[in-house]
């Protein structure tokens, strides 16, 4: 079967509801205590950190300079973007509000541009043939699970069911199957914008790592303590990158 435009869309939302199985293993583990706070940060870093890697890394494939345009621009939507929510305060997101509520919003912002960014993947390599889509897409779908996780740990300790934990994730994820089907149909025009997307998604997550989730994770299991979670985490999502790969 050739790849068309249903196919494309089917496998782009598969991926995009990947996203919510991440959120399952907190329904075993949700305690709301400062320590597990810290924890879940240092494991959502050290996640995003790999992720971080893997974007570069693929984007540097099709444009180092076009990637690293797509970090920095990333790093400047962000800190706008966190500015605009400080200076507007009085944010709820599943039931959470204040400070935490804009972390969490960053967090969901910066995973969907990284979502578009995916997205547009999926289609563009639907546009190289059928058996390069089928591979992208399992790949992306298994990449997006830890992803899903990483949402949950700044999500559910804060407050936040599982399940719309999981309903966030999968949210976060819906700009695949919407731009994987304009990106097949138009592979030309999409393909030169692919390593600006997921440069500037790296970008957005880096600024949160260190910004954000590192700085909090510190101070409530200490440098050592985060320096092994953050390390253990970037290695599982190494590894899996390397087996899907």
């Amino acid at each position: 079967m050739e790849p068309n435009v249903l196919l494309v869309f089917v496998a782009a939302m598969i991926t995009a509801l990947a996203t919510g199985l991440g959120a399952l293993p907190l329904l075993f583990g949700r305690a709301a205590d400062a320590r597990w706070l810290g924890v879940g940060n240092a494991i959502a870093a050290g996640l995003m950190l790999a992720a971080c890697f893997s974007l570069i890394v693929e984007g540097f494939e099709f444009s180092p300079l076009r990637t690293l345009a797509g970090v920095l621009a990333g790093v400047v939507l962000i800190m706008i973007a966190n500015r605009w929510l400080k200076r507007h305060d009085g944010h709820t997101v599943a039931n959470v509000r204040g400070a935490d509520a804009t972390k969490i919003l960053l967090i969901i912002g910066i995973m969907t541009a990284h979502s578009a960014a995916e997205g547009v993947g999926v289609g563009v390599a639907y546009g190289g043939g059928r058996e390069l889509g089928d591979f992208i897409t399992i790949a992306i779908a298994l990449h997006n699970v830890p992803e899903g996780l990483a949402i949950a740990l700044i999500m559910v300790p804060r407050g936040a069911t599982v399940l719309k934990a999981a309903l966030w994730s999968i949210f976060s994820s819906l700009p695949q199957p919407l731009l994987a089907v304009p990106a097949f149909l138009f592979v030309l025009t999409f393909a030169p914008w692919l390593p600006v997307g997921l440069g500037l998604a790296a970008g957005a997550m880096l600024w949160m790592i260190f910004s954000e989730l590192l700085p909090e994770a510190s101070a409530e299991v200490g440098n050592e303590g985060l320096g092994a979670v953050v390390v253990l985490a970037f290695a599982a999502m190494m590894g899996a990158t390397l087996l899907i790969g």
